[in-house]
């Protein structure tokens, strides 16, 4: 069977910025025949994530993530519809998804690495188990229950850096279902600004390319700042951390400012703001969505009753075609797109 796939076509470099070059659309085969215990789907829909910038590398920098290699398919997140199985708990048109799906039109695949999706959970929006009901909505809900310490009705002022990006903009709208009373967001347009306040309930937001961060963080956050999502680390990270409080908590969600940059994960703190961290014994600790995944079914359910009951407002950028996932890809690192990024292989 003929189909078609992306393959990374070359590697920007440790320091480099992706563009969409760096991968390429090529025509490919599978087998006709499926074995026994395995599926042939065909692509619906795949996420573009900021930590693949890290698979483009060598060496990813991670133990738990692995590098992609050249010239071979691409994979991340994927939903795609069974057309053929001989796996004994999925049947032809299921919906499924995983962690691992290739970025191609169509593809065989085990079974048992497969999970079965309820499309009506999402309300019939399928994608959004890439997204606000997938990995990104658990990174999202889990970095704030499991390193946030939010407690209803104790006052706390939460600040989202990256905060219209896919997890950024849903980890805000959690801080403030599980109790922050003040959300405060940080992005790089008015539009994107404007969104997380007038749609997603933020009480303001910050525009980092406009006017002093610092000054308008403390008008926004007289009280100071006691929980911080960070999703981007760098100058904007050390700015929001000199406001925070004592007692404070880092959520270490992502570091895109410095993914194009070859330093460790999490990349150190200045020497300033790491004395700032320790005198206010703010805690800042590796948070790894994957090593919680024993609250993952409650917690997909938690994810998927707020969207259904409207509490949960879902942003996608979706880009059609298998051709333009490495223009999506390029896009997404430059800060491009508001929510989750995902491209749509096929209807």
């Amino acid at each position: 069977m003929i189909i078609q796939r992306v393959v990374l076509n070359s590697r920007p470099g440790k320091n480099g910025v992706p563009v969409a070059e760096n991968f390429r659309l090529e025509q490919s085969t599978i087998a006709d025949t499926v074995q026994e215990g395995q599926v042939r789907v065909k692509t619906l829909y795949l996420s573009v994530d900021p930590y693949m910038r890290c698979r483009m590398n060598e060496d990813t920098g991670s133990d738990y993530l692995q590098p992609w290699q050249l010239s071979e398919v691409a994979d991340g997140g994927g939903i795609g519809v069974v057309e053929e199985s001989k796996h004994h708990n999925l049947a032809k048109g299921d919906f499924v998804t995983s962690f691992t799906w290739p970025w191609q039109t169509a593809a065989i695949l085990e079974g048992d690495l497969l999970q079965k999706l309820a499309p009506q959970l999402v309300n019939g929006r399928l994608s959004y188990f890439l997204g606000a009901a997938g990995i990104t909505g658990l990174t999202a809900l889990l970095g704030v229950r499991e390193k946030g310490h939010v407690a209803a009705g104790a006052n706390q002022t939460m600040v989202v850096s990256g905060a219209a990006g896919a997890c950024g903009s849903l980890a805000g709208q959690i801080g403030r279902l599980e109790g922050c009373s003040r959300v405060v967001g940080i992005a790089g347009t008015d539009e994107k600004c404007s969104i997380l306040v007038q749609e997603m309930g933020f009480d303001a937001a910050i525009n980092y390319k406009k006017g002093d961060v610092a000054k308008q963080l403390r008008e926004l956050c007289p009280g100071g700042v006691d929980v911080y999502f960070d999703n981007v680390g760098g100058d904007i990270s050390d700015t929001v951390i000199s406001q925070m409080n004592q007692n404070s908590h880092i959520i270490l969600c992502g570091q895109i400012s410095q993914y194009n940059k070859d330093v460790p994960y999490p990349p150190p703190l200045p020497p300033d703001t790491e004395k700032i961290q320790k005198e206010r014994n703010i805690t800042r600790e590796r948070f790894l969505v994957l090593n919680y995944m024993d609250k993952q079914e409650a917690s997909v359910l938690q994810l998927c009753q707020w969207i259904q009951e409207g509490k949960l407002k879902v942003r996608e950028t979706v880009v059609e075609g298998l051709a333009n996932i490495g223009a999506a890809f390029q896009s997404m690192m430059n800060g491009g797109n508001i929510g989750k990024q995902i491209v749509s292989v096929s209807k």
